[in-house]
Parts: structure tokens; sequence; C-alpha cells
């Protein structure tokens, strides 16, 4: 493989034309995924009403979520299939495979009917959608990682495919124009039926991108691996039935992908959660505050991605989540100062408390749909949760009725179980109008006051944290490409990539509002990255090499 390296180090100088469309080709996929996720992110509330409108209304939401996390649930098990395919057949069909099953499944969702025409039909097959997007998902980020960095110059693996990640930005930004403007194009119909535009919309990017997939060639190092017959017969045996390969992996889902998703999807989903739902700030609001912090930090994509290739993947990344583990809690206590005072104002004058049997509290996380939070403890902290309100815990004896009290006014809540749909439908809203009156005299706001709300303050803050996401995704990939050898290159470093991505960081919003609606603390929710990723840091900083001068052509 001579030829190639030789090829890739008199071209090291500058990005030729060919090497332009090679990035771009590769990196739709990235904005086909971004344009999904952050639609489905910015809509779940529409979403929920739409598919789960046979649930309550705490828990419309909590399902949205969850069927959000099953297309990441699945995305390891893309991994698989698609990896091997890629690593027997090539990077260029297996990724033109995928990204055409990822655009027919996010059009379809716009097609699919609501739950009040089909029952429970909709969320299900909403969910199967999900699942189709999740594995197609699995096999496309590693081909186009894999694809960009076998055609890179040497010396530039970093730079070439910190591109892919700076996508993902530019399928936020497409995703709040195609919103907006449906949303101005049709009203108040938005959320009865115009939700379903931006997803119709996206067939226009399925096309785009398949044509100009359809133009590429495949990888030069796959193709000389090929020519020299060195190709792995059994890809899935050998990245992980051997121990040798198989370490690695693991060492890099626990020493580095695990971190990076955590701080990614804190930094952007969550955060984007936080405005929204918890300091209520309104949806258009929240949306342009993070589009502007991306615009802000984007650039720091390649930057990282460019400084990678002078001083390591491995300190960049690893600094990301240590400092985003570090400082978590006081940005986000400063974004709720910034963006929502009242809310702290609040909870010093007028304190609120859960007076609860801890027997009867749940975690309200539920994956497989079949439990209900129906006690009385329950219904008071998801309550609480939905409207953002911070309350202390106060154990009461067994069997008792659970009560919220308000700056000392007690709320008694009901016992939801055993009820019929109708009659605990109309009790929580009963319960909600009280605690919710009370609530209001407290000072606890319903919405945030834009008068109030320091924008500056809250997209430099925004800001840090998406400095934080270029930190660990900008090498990531370089480094990933670079830890496995040529012939399973594509199935070994995708599968660590989704189930890092895909289960901790597919599954932070929904634990994180678990957490939260359990403990009352509107920042417990953070505990969740912020030890996955100090737990990152530890476990990359022992047993993860640096890889920036490995030959991957080998």
């Amino acid at each position: 493989m001579a030829n190639i390296a030789s090829t890739a180090g008199n071209s090291a100088g500058s990005m030729s034309s060919s090497h332009t469309r090679v990035i771009i080709a590769s990196s739709l996929g990235t904005v086909f995924e971004w344009y999904d996720f952050y639609l489905y992110g910015s809509l779940a509330v529409i979403i929920g009403h739409q598919f789960f409108s046979g649930l309550n209304e705490a828990s419309q939401l909590v399902f949205a979520l969850l069927a959000f996390a099953a297309g990441f649930a699945v995305r390891p098990f893309g991994a698989l299939v698609f990896g091997r395919v890629g690593d027997l057949v090539g990077r260029k069909y297996t990724f033109l495979i995928t990204i055409v099953i990822m655009g027919l499944s996010t059009f379809f969702v716009g097609l699919l009917p609501s739950y009040n025409s089909i029952g429970v039909a909709a969320p299900v097959i909403l969910i199967a959608l999900r699942m189709l997007q999740g594995l197609a998902l699995g096999g496309e980020y590693g081909g186009a990682a894999t694809y960009v960095a076998e055609h890179a110059p040497n010396g530039k693996r970093g730079l070439f495919t910190s591109f892919i990640q700076i996508t993902a930005t530019f399928g936020l930004f497409l995703s709040l124009f195609v919103i907006l403007g449906s949303k101005a194009l049709v009203g108040d119909a938005f959320s009865d039926w115009g939700w379903r535009i931006p997803f119709l919309v996206s067939s226009l990017l399925l096309v785009i991108s398949v044509y100009i997939r359809m133009q590429l060639a495949e990888s030069p190092v796959f193709k000389q691996m090929k020519a020299e017959g060195k190709g792995s017969k059994a890809p899935l045996t050998e990245s992980f039935a051997r121990w040798g390969n198989l370490k690695i992996v693991i060492f890099a889902l626990l020493g580095a992908t695990a971190g990076e998703a955590v701080v990614w999807y804190a930094g952007q989903f969550y955060s984007m959660y936080f405005l929204g739902s918890t300091l209520r700030i309104d949806s258009t609001t929240t949306q342009l505050l993070i589009a502007a912090a991306l615009l802000i930090g984007t650039p720091f994509f390649v930057f990282f991605g460019w400084l990678s290739d002078k001083i390591g993947r491995k300190p960049i990344v690893l600094a990301g989540c240590l400092i985003a583990a570090l400082t978590y809690f006081p940005i986000f206590k400063g974004i709720t100062h910034y963006g929502n005072p009242a809310i702290e104002a609040a909870s010093i004058s007028a304190p609120v408390k859960v007076i609860a049997d801890p027997a009867n509290c749940h975690l309200q996380i539920n994956p497989t749909g079949t439990a209900q939070f129906t006690s009385s403890c329950d219904v008071a902290k998801g309550f609480l949760a939905k409207r953002g309100v911070p309350y202390e815990n106060v154990a009461a004896p067994a069997g008792t009725l659970a009560k919220i009290s308000v700056g000392g006014q007690m709320n008694e809540a009901f016992e939801g179980t055993g009820l019929a749909k109708a009659e605990f439908t109309a009790k929580t809203k009963a319960f909600g109008a009280q605690v919710g009156a009370e609530l209001d005299k407290a000072g606890y706001p319903a919405k945030a006051d834009p008068a109030q709300s320091n924008y500056p303050m809250l997209i430099l803050l925004l800001s840090i944290l998406v400095i934080y996401v270029t930190m660990v995704y900008g090498p990531i990939a370089a480094w990933l490409v670079e830890m496995f050898p040529t012939r399973i290159r594509y199935t070994s470093m995708s599968l660590p990539y989704h189930i890092g991505n895909g289960w901790f960081g597919g599954f932070l919003p929904s634990v994180s509002f678990g957490i939260v609606a359990l403990t009352g603390n509107i920042y417990s929710g953070l505990w969740y990255p912020v030890i996955v990723a100090a737990g990152c840091f530890v476990i990359g900083l022992f047993f993860l090499p640096e890889t920036k001068d490995v030959d991957i052509t080998a």
C-alpha cells in the first residue's frame, strides 16, 4: 500500500476538489441524522400529543422521548449488520443503502396517521420507523468516517473527518428553518397537521444525498486491500471474538465514545430540553438560543480536528470530558439564573416540598411502555417535574396520600391506581389546576418572562457547552478510525461509537428526566452525564493510546 501512502503524503498540502466532494457526500448522512434528531426533539411535545394521546399529559412527553430513544437503542445492531457489509463489500455501497433507509424512515413519519385515527397502531408504527432509522444510522457514521479518513492526506485525518461533525450544525439550522417556515406558512394549524411538513420535506434532502453518493468511487485504501487479497472473511469474528481487538473496542467505548456522547447530548439536546421544559422559555426562543450558540461554537469542530493532527486526539477528547464533568452544575445553575430568575427567587421565598411515603415514589423511566405511574406520589412529582418546579422530598408515614407543600400551603394529591382512565385524567387536571394556582401565587412562573431573561449571558453559557461538544466530537472520528486495521475498521469502530451515542447518549434525556422527577432537584439529571464523562476520562487516560501517527493503510 505504499502507493496510497505516497499519494496521500504528496497531497498533504491542500484539499483538492475530489477531497471536497468526498467530504460533502459523506457528510450528508450526518446532516440527515441531525436534521431528524433536532426535528424530533423540537417537536417532541407535539409528537407526544399526536401519537400518545391515550396517555395522560404528563406521560406524553416521557413516551415521546422514549420513542425517540428507541431509534438509539437499535443503533449498535445496525453497526453489526452494516459494519460487516462495509468490510466485506465496500464503504460506498453500504452507506448508500443506509442513507436511503434513513431518509425513507423520516419521510414516512410525516405520513403516519395519529393515535386518534388508528389507535395504538400509531405509536407502534412510529417506534418501528424510529428503530428502522436507528438500524440504518448504525451503519452510516462508521462508513462516512472510514471513507473520509481513507481518502485523507497524511497528517490531516483529524481535520478532514472534523467536517463530518460540523454538518450536524447544518442539520440543526435546516430543521429550524423548515420548522419556523412551516409555522409561518400554516399558523395555528401547525400543531394539528403542519408539523408533518418538515418530515415530508426531508425527501428533497434524500434525493440530493443519493444522487451525490452515486457519483462516488470506492475508498482507495479498501480497493487496494481487496486487490492484495487482505480483506477479512469474518469481520464480526475478528472484531469481537478475538481478545486483542475486543479489548480495544471495549476501551474505545468506555474511554472515548461514552463520554463524547453524554457531553454531546447534554450540551445540545438536554440544554434545549432544560430551557424549554424546566425554565419554561418558549420554544421559538429556545431554538434560536441554541442556534446562536451553535453558530458561535461550530467552527471549533474544525479547529479541534485540526489541533488533534498537531497534538493528538486523546488529550483533546479527554480534556473535554473532564472540563464538562467539573463545570456542568455551575453552568446549568447560571442558565437558570439568567433564563428564568423567578424560579430561583420563588424556590427561596416559597420552597416546595413533596411529603409522601417513599415506597409509593418511583423512578419514572419506562422503556417498555407497560408501567403506569399512578400513585399519589407519582402524580405529585410528575406534575412538578413537568412544570419545572424544584422541590424537596419529605418522608411521610406508610400508606398516607402524598401532599405538595407550597410555602407551607398543603395540597393533597390523589391515589390514581385502579381509577378508570377518564376519572384519572379528570382528577389529574383538577389537581394540576389547584397546585398550579398555589404556585402562581408563590411566584413560580408558568412561563419565563422575556423581560427578565438575559439572552447574551444565556448565549455565552450555551456556547461554552457547545465548545465542550466540539472538543469531544471534533477529533473522535479520526481517533476511532486509527484504532483498527483496514480489514475490520468499519465493523470495529461502528459498534463502540453507536453503543456510546445510541445508548449512553440517546437515553440521556429520558434518564435525566426520570432522575429529576424522583429527586425534585432540577439539576440532579446532570449527575448522569457528569459520572459517565468523568469515568470516561479515567479509563481513556490509562487504557487508550494516542493514534495520530498511525498508518491506517495497514
